[in-house]
């Protein structure tokens, strides 16, 4: 059920539930939270959805200091927390036990929503992806989490939307979870992945365009390369290579499909980018790697205003229930940013 404002409740508490609207409608057909057995739940799941968005905003550090906060602050413990509040068993069960299924509905809807309404920022080269994966320092007590000896690590892997700066797709998995393996899966027909080094595979470089899947790929300069057929290049351009090309040495690592590779120079520094991105200058594919950066932004931001990294859950179903959380956080905040203002995510216009 939504939440109803009444006339005379603080301006503060209208502004948080107009920024809160989007996820609320979201919610219109979202799948049943039911509880386990005959209990009733002490958290609705808007509630906590609520309290996390909350917790996000506000930058709090930890599940300990957001309960604190829902007890001692007025507007908190008057229009975040549960009527009759809520403790910290009932608050971890809720994240660590159940709404996950809900959670990813909302943020899928947000999604949508948020790619409706925010303008194209580089329509001519298409639906750019960038893809990339984030390491989240976890505890020793969260066996799942291998990465090495004495040190466990979560990974989040991350679909984002290079046009509208928005994240479209999340995985989850331990630290040393594969990356290549999540392109095939976050990629849309139509859509180009715009990918780091840590991706070159030439065998995959082979799959995906077995499978028509569009893709732009920092290789390393070291890589063996077989020219096939070049391209022109103008004098006064960063390019400095164009030409349909098979990647790795023969016998090895050969690939089997040729693909076109455009080499660029920037600041003393020499980019080489496969792609099987035709219709496009070898400018523009230089440009659609730049762009790519924009995730790496996105990472920091994330991190740094809305504290996605400090662990309030240990499982793996925890720790996705605070991600999304996150990722809602992040989507109504371009939302509201643009519904309101025209710019772009901005955390001091919430505050």
């Amino acid at each position: 059920m939504q939440r109803t404002l009444n006339p005379w409740e603080r301006p503060s508490s209208v502004s948080f539930f107009q920024f809160l609207q989007p996820a609320l409608d979201a919610m219109n057909d979202m799948p049943e939270l039911q509880s386990r057995g005959n209990r009733k739940l002490k958290m609705s799941f808007e509630e906590h959805l609520r309290a996390l968005v909350f917790f996000h905003l506000e930058e709090h550090t930890s599940a300990q200091h957001l309960l604190q906060t829902l007890k001692e602050d007025d507007f908190a413990r008057e229009h975040i927390a549960p009527e009759d509040g809520i403790e910290k068993s009932s608050f971890s069960e809720a994240t660590n036990s159940r709404g996950l299924e809900q959670f990813m509905h909302v943020f899928t809807q947000l999604q949508v929503r948020a790619s409706k309404i925010l303008p194209k920022a580089h329509e001519e080269l298409g639906d750019l992806i960038g893809i990339d994966g984030s390491l989240i320092d976890g505890t020793l007590s969260m066996c799942w989490a291998d990465y090495r000896k004495g040190s466990k690590k979560a990974k989040v892997h991350v679909g984002f939307d290079l046009n509208r700066s928005i994240p479209r797709k999340v995985y989850l998995t331990d630290g040393n979870g594969a990356e290549r393996l999540f392109v095939s899966q976050i990629l849309s027909e139509g859509q180009t992945g715009v990918l780091d080094r840590g991706y070159q595979c030439h065998e995959l470089f082979d799959q995906w365009q077995h499978d028509g899947q569009l893709f732009a790929c920092r290789i390393k300069a070291s890589t063996h390369k077989k020219v096939i057929s070049q391209n022109p290049v103008l004098a006064d351009s960063i390019v400095f290579f164009d030409a349909m090309v098979l990647l790795g040495t023969a016998g090895v690592n050969q690939s089997k499909t040729p693909l076109r590779l455009v080499g660029y120079e920037v600041d003393g520094v020499k980019y080489w980018i496969a792609t099987n991105r035709y219709d496009l200058s070898a400018e523009q594919i230089a440009q659609v790697y730049k762009l790519r950066w924009d995730i790496e932004n996105f990472f920091a931001w994330w991190k740094r205003h809305l504290k996605v990294y400090h662990l309030i859950a240990r499982s793996p179903h925890g720790l996705m229930v605070q991600i999304l959380s996150g990722l809602i956080t992040y989507l109504l905040l371009a939302i509201y940013c643009h519904s309101h203002f025209q710019e772009k995510v901005s955390i001091r216009r919430v505050r």
